[in-house]
């Protein structure tokens, strides 16, 4: 059967519907022999192919240019569906009307035709044609026992994964479809909260009740659940992950409506599950004109355009329209992988937006200046920063040097070229840090802080002071799932290497937000801001990393390994706090907070130093880093930063090697 099947979806198109017309002849033949037995019957039946030659000629020479008119040879039997099913009505109903004026017409001359044929011919037509293409189609499938799957003696092990649908509706239709098609995994039931549809067969499968999971594993085997409930709050995906995980079942998802519209992925592209469904908070919808404030029709750039932020806000930024958005990054490869992206997505969506790759660093003043000046920029977003807390721990000037000199030159490059807007990527280890990429990012506020009440500031570099038109906002949040260093795609690397998950400290926390969330809502945040200001999003409740690694391992099929189970598949290992690393993180300093016009934005009221008193502190700060006098550093942040309290010695590599040689 295998070999058959293979040499006949091997011939070329043209033998195949050749030989689609000449079955279809001989069943039109066969369906009007059969409409005369059916009505006269064998044993008074004169052969009606020698009584009724001219209705044999008529029936084909009237019904194939119908069936060619309606595209029944143009179908591919293999997805063989409804409108394929509608077009053999029309066409076999329109012939037998044909066929039925032609007999009314000839009977008055000839051999009279009884009534009753044409009725039967009909029926048995559509019976025969169409049930002919349903078979074949399972036939090139090779899946003919999907609809008798609980007939004794008709359950087949065919090597497949055994997986469960969670939602018996479209999307879950569409996906067994596609698993019947793809041959890589066999649906073997449904499960779906609506009690109307319980016990009742779907697309040949049984549906279930969420309570029945575990009756469903023994009687159909299966290893893994996927979520085909795409239009479900993520409050509700949270409950039913919940749920889950007391099941030995590897549970993942398809797609959402809006990543299938937008050709991102097809219905039939699974994944894991999302980590964002675990956290169980739906994004507030986004007010429009928040959004397209500093963006649309204007000069946008974005700093750090190749990062986990930064590409997200170029994504959102350009379906916002502006005219020209300028992509600044200074790794060749993050800058052509988003540019890439970018170009694809503006030439299939015939987007009017101009896009510029620049190569460059923020360490470069006069590279940005030459930047905004040429381009006559309105809107900064500037992304760019180095996050890693050991890796900023360990290379201290590098984390000072980027994350406040450069933000300092970013910024006055915009006061210099009188942009308009400028935002700030902040984070919450700006907020009492204990480290030194936390302190940093913290600085790099508080200069925009001091700038923003200046008119005209003296510039850092000694350059002409320049009436400063810019308006400065910060906007501050936690982690961001999937960026680059999250912890989330580690864990799911450990758990395909089987193990051991590593956490560094069993109560340790941290909020976490989608990076299209925290992107959108930075957009927002940035149109509110009056100058100075320090936006705060809400990350809702922090989360315990212990429990998420739990969580991750239980949906993955697999059990936690622990003293009171010593027999489970992965376990969880304790390394310790890293250098500079908290507990717990914290968005605001002080209790002094306002609500905004959006729910999920905040507006922290923060001290700060005036540009008078901080320019000297960071020709300080710049001049120890120069002299590598880290311990000078340390105390100058500990002075500057309110509650910078460090933790630990120094552990910058240049310093421990200095002092190893002294």
């Amino acid at each position: 059967m295998n070999s058959l099947r293979a040499r006949l979806l091997s011939l070329p198109r043209r033998y195949k519907r050749i030989l689609q017309v000449v079955t279809d002849v001989f069943l039109v033949w066969f369906a009007l022999w059969l409409a005369f037995v059916v009505r006269i019957g064998l044993d008074e039946m004169i052969n009606p192919f020698v009584l009724h030659t001219w209705l044999f000629l008529t029936a084909p020479i009237v019904t194939i240019p119908l069936f060619i008119h309606f595209g029944m040879y143009r179908a591919v039997l293999r997805y063989f569906g409804n409108d394929a099913l509608i077009a053999i009505v029309k066409a076999v109903s329109l012939s037998s009307l044909i066929i039925g004026v032609v007999v009314y017409w000839y009977s008055n001359h000839q051999n009279v035709v009884p009534r009753s044929i044409i009725f039967n011919y009909w029926w048995l037509s559509l019976i025969m044609i169409g049930g002919l293409r349903l078979a074949l189609r399972q036939f090139f499938l090779g899946d003919w026992f999907t609809a008798a799957q609980h007939v004794p003696f008709t359950n087949r092990d065919d090597g497949l994964p055994r997986v469960a649908i969670y939602g018996a509706g479209s999307a879950g239709n569409q996906l067994v479809a596609a698993l019947r098609m793809g041959r890589l995994m066999r649906p073997v039931a449904f499960i779906d909260d609506d009690s109307t549809i319980s016990d009742r067969v779907i697309s040949g499968l049984q549906v279930y009740k969420p309570k029945h999971i575990q009756r469903m594993i023994d009687a159909t085997g299966a290893q893994e659940i996927l979520l085909a409930i795409p239009s479900s709050t993520r409050g509700r995906r949270r409950e039913i992950l919940g749920f889950l995980e007391g099941f030995p079942l590897h549970v993942r998802s398809v797609p959402g409506f809006m990543d299938l519209a937008s050709g991102r992925v097809k219905v039939d592209d699974i994944q894991e599950v999302d980590i964002a469904d675990l956290l169980g908070r739906d994004p507030v919808p986004a007010q429009e004109d928040l959004l397209e404030h500093c963006i649309r029709g204007q000069v946008v750039l974005v700093t750090g355009a190749g990062g986990s932020i930064g590409s997200e806000l170029c994504r959102q930024i350009l379906e916002l329209q502006p005219t020209t958005l300028i992509l600044f990054e200074h790794s060749e490869y993050n800058l052509y992988s988003i540019m890439s992206e970018l170009e694809a997505r503006v030439l299939r969506d015939s987007l009017g937006v101009k896009l510029l790759p620049i190569l460059g660093s923020i360490r470069h003043q006069d590279k940005l200046v030459d930047v905004m000046k040429t381009w006559h920029v309105n809107t900064v977003y500037h992304a760019a920063a180095y996050k890693h807390v050991p890796m900023v721990e360990h290379n201290i000037s590098e984390g000072f040097l980027n994350n406040v000199i450069g933000t300092l030159n970013t910024a006055q490059a915009a006061i210099v070229s009188q942009v308009a807007n400028f935002v700030l990527i902040s984070t919450d280890k700006a907020v009492r840090p204990t480290n030194v990429m936390g302190s940093t990012k913290r600085l790099a506020e508080m200069t925009l802080q001091a700038l923003s009440r200046e008119l005209e500031p003296a510039l850092f570099n000694d350059a002409v002071p320049t009436l400063n038109h810019t308006r400065f906002t910060m906007v501050r949040f936690g982690n961001v799932l999937g960026s680059s260093g999250s912890v989330i795609p580690l864990f799911h690397k450990q758990i395909k290497s089987g193990g051991p998950l590593t956490v560094t400290h069993p109560k340790i926390t941290r909020y976490f937000m989608t990076i299209p969330e925290a992107a959108q809502l930075v957009i927002q945040a940035g149109s509110m801001g009056q100058g100075g200001d320090v936006f705060v999003l809400d990350m809702g409740e922090p989360v315990k990393i212990t429990e998420l690694a739990e969580k991750m391992i239980h949906l993955s099929g697999l059990s936690v390994r622990s003293e009171k189970k010593p027999l489970g598949d992965i376990a969880i290992e304790f390394t310790g706090l890293r250098p500079g690393e908290k507990l717990y993180e914290e968005l605001l300093i002080g209790d002094n907070v306002d609500a905004t016009q959006h729910p999920m934005i905040m507006s922290a009221n923060e001290d700060y130093l005036s540009w008078g008193i901080l320019r000297p502190r960071l020709t300080e700060l710049l001049c120890a880093i120069e002299n590598h006098d880290y311990s000078k550093v340390r105390q100058l942040l500990r002075e500057t930063v309110s509650g910078y309290t460090p933790d630990g010695e120094i552990v910058d590599w240049s310093y421990q090697q200095r002092r190893l040689e002294l």
